[in-house]
């Protein structure tokens, strides 16, 4: 069996497992299992798993994983997101579709110490979806709002895809954290202006006016722990006090004080909160193993290596590369999620865009790259036919049929291409608060 023959072999028994519901883990570590034995045989495999396992998983890196998604799981059980929605609502509500921004807004804040993207919507939607409702936004609106709106729990840092992405590539997690600053508070604006134009051209589908509560003490008091909690844990790790991995287990504490101060959580809570971050580490990192055998086992055809060499060879200009990369994620997240997507490619697209001539140093490629597979991978959480953020979210509303949400989240599809676009063509906008990071 020719490479080639082999390499497509792997690839469709993955596809062909997900198609009829096989866990995605599961997909990837028996397609890679098969494709290795054929390739190397039974004795090569047991020895690779018999280390490869402990490798992956005693790496420390990967402790700060579980940490962050335990920081989210405590703000999500500690009642911070109806503060949040609450804040947004009175600065946003006297604008025309303001309620809709309040959403976006509060997805923002809540992402700055959540890192998940689908606990970020469910969160946001369970507080602010029956609001929005009662004010007489359309469901379409409603829910293509906080479906949208959750993606910024993985663009705004801290974000688990960034770092795995920085595991995988050996870069710097807290220059990464850095570099998607910026474009994440283009998508929260992008968003917004989104709605603004929306409401506009289309009738029906917001309130002329909102009602704008006033902006009390106690609005801005119920804010004040998610400030302290970003500052102290951004500021420790960008002042020197502490690594990303310390940095997440002290967020991890401050926001779980938090939830004790607003008498939010108790012992049922604080248990579900570690179950909870149990079950998604465990299924987060059964996904590095079924991904790194998969890799190895596309590894020993020399195929991703042949294409890196045959793309070179074609001469094309480096960003069309990307373009073309970019292109393919937003296929590939038809069928798969983005910390699968992250984790089978950039083993295989790393090297190949780092191959290629930017007029960059590598380190700022490397960051670069990582902010464009961010940002596209988002589409994979919206785009139909999955959209596992539309299906989140469309869940929660009840009786609304799922293709009024996918309308809904039509114009944040807009706004994630025109954002998506300017990254690409303009680097140093990602990397413009890089250089204060030492």
């Amino acid at each position: 069996m020719t490479p080639i023959a082999l390499t497509v072999l792997i690839f469709g028994l993955m596809l062909g497992l997900m198609a009829v519901r096989v866990p995605i883990a599961i997909c990837m570590f028996a397609a890679g299992s098969i494709g290795y034995v054929v390739q190397a045989g039974w004795l090569p495999l047991a020895s690779f798993l018999n280390t490869q396992a402990f490798a992956r998983f005693a790496s420390y890196d990967l402790s700060v994983i579980p940490l962050f998604i335990l920081m989210g799981n405590f703000a999500t059980q500690g009642g911070i997101s109806r503060a949040l929605f609450e804040f947004a609502a009175a600065v946003m509500a006297r604008f025309k579709g303001g309620l809709a921004m309040a959403a976006v807004m509060a997805c923002a804040a809540f992402g700055a110490i959540c890192g998940s993207s689908v606990a970020t919507a469910a969160t946001i939607t369970q507080v602010a979806l029956p609001e929005m409702k009662k004010h007489g936004y359309s469901g379409r609106l409603s829910t293509g709002t906080l479906a949208a709106g959750g993606t910024l729990g993985i663009l705004i840092p801290p974000s688990v895809p960034l770092v795995i992405y920085a595991i995988l590539t050996e870069q710097n997690i807290a220059k990464l954290f850095a570099a998607a600053m910026v474009p994440g508070l283009i998508a929260m604006l992008g968003y917004m202006v989104a709605i603004a134009i929306y409401v506009r051209l289309v009738p029906g589908q917001a309130p002329e006016h909102d009602e704008a509560p006033a902006l009390t003490l106690a609005a801005l008091k119920g804010v004040a722990p998610i400030a302290i909690i970003f500052l102290v844990v951004f500021g420790g790790i960008y002042g020197g006090k502490f690594t990303p991995t310390e940095g997440a287990a002290v967020g991890a504490a401050s926001t779980f004080v938090a939830a004790l101060l607003k008498r939010e959580i108790d012992w049922r809570k604080f248990k579900l909160c570690f179950y909870a971050t149990a079950e998604a580490s465990a299924m987060i990192f059964m996904i590095f193993l079924g991904a790194d055998l998969m890799n190895s086992a596309l590894a020993l055809t020399q195929v991703p290596a042949q294409l890196a060499g045959v793309v070179q060879g074609w001469g094309l200009a480096p960003l069309a590369v990307v373009g073309a990369i970019l292109v393919f994620y937003v296929v590939l997240g038809a069928v798969m999620d983005e910390l699968s997507m992250i984790l089978l490619t950039i083993p295989i697209f790393f090297p190949m865009v780092m191959g290629l001539d930017f007029g960059l140093p590598k380190e700022s490629v490397a960051i670069w790259f990582g902010i464009m597979v961010l940002m596209t991978v988002g589409f994979g959480l919206l785009a139909p036919p999955v959209g596992l953020n539309v299906y989140i979210v469309n869940g929660m509303a009840k009786d609304l049929p799922i293709a009024e949400s996918y309308k809904g989240v039509m114009p944040f599809l807009v706004a994630d291409t025109l954002r998506t676009l300017l990254l690409l063509f303009v680097p140093a906008i990602s990397l413009w608060l890089v250089k204060y990071v030492g």
